[in-house]
């Protein structure tokens, strides 16, 4: 198993975060009429960017010191956040923080806390290969409306597309990019807080220094960790 580091959310929030999924295309060549067809192929990758960080406390600098030592450039993984809840598919319409919840006998945990839990619950319908297209959801809880919604399995990103079906209990959606890992049936699918392994941009990402400025504000950009999916598929890691 590589060593997967997480992305410090709460301490290290950017006001902006832009997920965007960069789509190959090949040219279907020019047409009598000069037209050019670009078709677009099966693959594809995320480029996340992280703009205006506030970094002022002990705490956020060291962090962020620590990220960039442990990642070492663009070689180490991490699974940074796509902050989605814009867009996720709350059950009101509007967001909603995660709820509590007792043991499933109802009981509390010692110190009288519950369990956190997601507002939304959305889980696979059927097994869901590598390199495919559609999905299939069945919704616990939340909003049935999962067109332009993103969420994550195991750090693998997706955003979807066209309700394909909806036969009342089971939606069929288009998904992108293709599946980087299997998904198994009755997985419990991360609509909540969707995040997604990356490498760093370049190796100098996350420059820092001693800055006079108290409150000041950083930047970050990542590109999806494609080669970890190959070597995943391929029994590497």
């Amino acid at each position: 198993m590589a060593d997967i580091m997480v992305w410090p959310r709460s301490v290290l929030t950017p006001l902006t975060c832009q997920p965007n999924l960069v789509s190959f295309t090949r040219s279907g060549g020019r047409s009598l009429g000069g037209i050019e067809v670009a078709v677009r192929t099966d693959l594809g990758f995320w480029s996340i960017e992280y703009s205006d960080i506030p970094v002022s406390s002990v705490d956020q600098r060291r962090s962020w010191l620590a990220i960039r030592n442990t990642l070492s450039g663009r070689s180490g993984l991490i699974a940074v956040p796509a902050w989605s809840q814009d867009v996720a598919p709350y059950a009101s319409g509007k967001y909603e923080g995660n709820i509590e919840v007792p043991h499933s006998d109802l009981t509390p945990f010692s110190d009288g806390t519950m369990y956190a839990q997601g507002a939304i619950s959305i889980r696979s319908v059927g097994v869901t290969p590598v390199g495919q297209t559609t999905i299939r959801l069945r919704v616990v809880r939340g909003s049935r409306n999962l067109s332009g919604v993103r969420f994550s399995y195991a750090h693998a990103l997706y955003e979807t597309g066209r309700i394909i079906e909806d036969d009342g209990d089971i939606v069929t959606l288009a998904i992108s990019p293709t599946t980087r890992a299997t998904i198994p049936d009755h997985a419990d699918l991360e609509f909540d807080e969707p995040t997604c392994l990356c490498h760093l941009s370049s190796d100098d990402q996350m420059g820092a220094g001693v800055d006079p400025v108290p409150f000041e504000r950083r930047a970050a950009s990542f590109i999806e960790a494609n080669d970890y999916w190959n070597k995943l598929a391929l029994g590497l890691v």
